[in-house]
């Protein structure tokens, strides 16, 4: 083995012992997202805090951890079993597509709320999954051995590939499971997970949204909070208890790891734990490439989407049916255009570019000198000069995104390329049509949540945008066809929506039962596809290889740079950023004051939420049976002073994807489900402020009154373990 092979398996093996060196010595409890296999080194730190238990309770490599009792929920929420026959807790939000699917306006769940009455009447979900992690270990060994430090990535991405397929198909051999392998670190650490994907889901309570949802915009983002964001779920498995697709003959999924459930509350400062799937972080970035997102993508998308939920407000207004199309569509897009507020404003506030450039300063004049990693002394320069030579780039592919593609009809136009493919293949007249008819069949859920109406309105507004801000960049379609329509965004509209094959399904299904190959004129001069094509070849041609080069250097220098920053800040403990794997942040519940004693604590109640009763609005509507409740005091042995907490704050680091993580308290029990962070502390995927970042959770003695109370499914606590002691 060469000398650079025998100096790369030290540094590999350098920067595992340092991870698992560091982890041992004091950290900061509120912030970090750890790897479960590797809680051990901080046992000690998280029983200063309050843990009461082994953490080998909470994952093992025997298969008894309580990370058998949490899944990733669809792709990209989680949720937690919480009985012995597959009862899945999760958020309202995470299960509001489904629920969607299931809804009609002859059975408005939204509305009206789903609690199944027993398990003959839980609802399957097409296309809903669920997956476990049995096991975790670390690989990086099997993938890095021998590979140097500087190799770039496009060789260095083809040999990794082909060592992670080789080794996910050891592991598949081994545990005759899934494994799929990730990388950590930016790519300086890889991590397999041995995991079982169950594809039989069905839905057994949901709240109406005046509870699920309630608050709305207004509240989302914000502390206090006073939404039950929750709804249950069950697996459902073949006879040998492993995964199946939907069968009647299933039975619900059996297992010996759920969380117990505590109802006993809790208190200021109490320890708490989130067990689950954070989707990104990115905190160890430069500078420069901060500045993009609170200079350039975060106000562009900010802007777009205040004008596009506007108009789907407006519309949703004024129709049910145009409603139950757009709730599940805006709440989607409302969820980011709140958060990128709060971001830009936490990130503003703690100078956090400031804060970076004050630490390069400082990592400069170690990289100076730093022997061992000589690579280290160019690396912000070149970041810096990579950075700034794509700001321009980056500004006008978010209006493309957030503004042009942000329209339904021109973003749908993507469909129709393969439409176009099939008149350029040797097909009879009967072959073209019915290949298109498929082609249009495929389409079809699209149409189910579409209003033409509601997209034309969207079009005049944000086309407008697009054209006035895209200055050189306007692709000449785009200036032709402003120009021919007087500059009135209103005409152009008109001539758009009247004429595109794209409105709808039947002019779709029409052309395509009657299609021959001279039709195929039609659909290139469709004005939809014009406007999408006209884009997506300027996107090919001029933005997207110079973005694509740019996000590959800067993935080669953000991998070295992370490796450097761990080498030279030896005092500080590093989690790697979150990539949707599983995944326990620690902290303690905790009340939000950032700017000086708040008007309010660290929990909300239904009495708080009564009081926000508006019959007037969608948002703040408490549903009559909920007042009827409260009103007679009938809360059961949920009640607590007179009350029923809702909702509570804690400090445990959490990202998008820990919607539905379990909460947990010292001795791993459940005391509530996360849905939230606060908007003070929405920054947290790029910077962490403890004073300011706050996790917002679901009390879970609100979810159990509401499944009783108000759902009058009583049956399903019964399935439950619930504890009520001391703590």
């Amino acid at each position: 083995m060469s000398g650079k092979t025998n100096s790369n398996n030290l540094l590999i093996k350098g920067l595992i012992l340092f991870i698992i060196v560091c982890g041992q010595s004091a950290v900061n409890a509120k912030e970090g997202m750890w790897i479960p296999a590797t809680l051990k080194a901080h046992e000690k730190d998280m029983k200063s805090l309050g843990l009461q238990i082994p953490v080998d309770i909470l994952y093992n490599e025997n298969g008894t951890g309580l990370n058998n009792a949490v899944v990733l929920f669809g792709r990209g929420c989680t949720g937690e079993i919480i009985s012995p026959q597959g009862l899945i807790l999760t958020n309202h939000h995470c299960g509001y597509g489904s629920v969607q699917g299931l809804s009609t306006t002859e059975n408005d769940y939204f509305a009206n709320g789903f609690f199944a009455q027993s398990q003959k009447d839980e609802l399957p979900v097409a296309g809903l999954t669920v997956t476990f992690i049995r096991r975790m270990e670390n690989v990086t060994a099997a993938i890095l051995d021998g590979i140097a430090d500087t190799m770039k990535d496009a060789g260095r991405d083809s040999l990794i590939a082909k060592r992670t397929r080789a080794t996910e198909n050891e592991f598949k051999e081994k545990t005759h499971m899934d494994a799929m392998i990730k990388p950590y670190f930016d790519g300086n650490q890889y991590w397999v997970a041995i995991a079982e994907t169950y594809r039989d889901i069905r839905l057994v309570g949901f709240p109406p949204n005046g509870i699920g949802a309630f608050g709305g915009d207004v509240e989302n983002w914000i502390w206090p909070r006073h939404t039950g964001d929750f709804s249950m779920f069950r697996v459902y498995a073949g006879a040998d208890n492993k995964p199946a697709d939907y069968s009647k003959d299933n039975k619900p999924y059996r297992t010996e790891q759920y969380f117990k459930i505590n109802a006993s509350g809790y208190k200021e400062n109490d320890f708490t734990m989130v067990y689950g799937f954070p989707g990104t972080t990115v905190e160890n970035i430069s500078s420069f490439e901060l500045k993009q997102v609170y200079s350039i993508t975060d106000p562009i998308a900010i802007a777009a989407r205040t004008k596009k939920l506007d108009v789907w407000t407006k519309h949703m207004g004024w129709s049910r049916e145009t409603f139950l199309k757009y709730t599940s569509k805006r709440a989607g897009v409302a969820n980011g255009w709140k958060k990128w507020q709060g971001e830009v404003e936490g990130l503003k506030i703690n100078d956090a570019t400031g804060k970076k450039q004050k630490f390069e300063a400082a990592f400069q004049k170690w990289a100076d000198t730093a022997k061992s990693y000589p690579y280290a002394k160019t690396l912000l320069s070149e970041i810096k000069r990579l950075a700034e030579h794509v700001d321009a780039l980056i500004t006008q592919d978010q209006y493309n995104k957030e503004a042009a593609l942000a329209i339904e009809l021109i973003a749908q136009a993507a469909a129709m390329e393969k439409m176009i493919t099939c008149f350029r293949q040797n097909f009879s007249d009967k072959e073209l049509q019915d290949t298109l008819t498929k082609l249009v069949n495929v389409m079809a859920g699209f149409y189910k949540n579409y209003d033409a109406p509601t997209d034309k309105d969207i079009f005049i507004t944000l086309m407008d945008m697009y054209v006035k801000n895209s200055g050189d960049w306007l692709p000449e379609y785009y200036k032709t066809q402003y120009d021919n329509h007087r500059k009135d965004m209103s005409i152009w509209a008109e001539d758009v929506y009247g004429n595109s094959l794209l409105v709808s399904k039947d002019k779709l299904a029409a052309f395509a039962a009657k299609a021959k190959k001279e039709d195929s004129a039609q659909l290139i001069n469709d004005a939809a596809w014009q406007l999408y094509n006209a884009m997506n070849v300027q996107r090919k041609m001029q933005i997207s290889p110079v973005l694509k080069y740019y996000n590959s250097e800067m993935r080669y220098l953000n991998r070295l740079y992370t490796k450097a920053q761990i080498a030279m800040n030896k005092s500080k403990t590093y989690f790697p950023d979150a990539n949707l794997t599983l995944r326990v942040a620690y902290g303690q519940v905790k009340g939000l004051d950032p700017d000086g004693k708040a008007p309010y604590s660290y929990q909300t109640t239904l009495g708080e939420v009564i009081a926000l009763d508006d019959t007037t609005s969608d948002i703040f509507r408490v549903p009559k049976k909920l007042k009827e409740l409260y009103s007679k005091k009938d809360f059961g042995r949920w009640a607590v002073n007179g009350t029923v907490p809702v909702a509570f704050t804690a400090s445990n680091h959490t990202s998008g994807g820990n919607s539905g993580s379990p909460v947990l308290n010292a001795k791993g029990e459940l005391i509530g489900t996360n849905f939230d962070r606060a908007y003070e502390g929405t920054m947290s995927d790029y910077y962490f402020d403890p004073n300011r970042c706050r996790n917002i959770s679901v009390d879970i003695r609100y979810t159990l009154f509401v499944v009783e109370k108000f759902g009058g499914a009583g049956w399903l606590i019964d399935e439950m373990n619930i504890v009520k002691s001391s703590k």
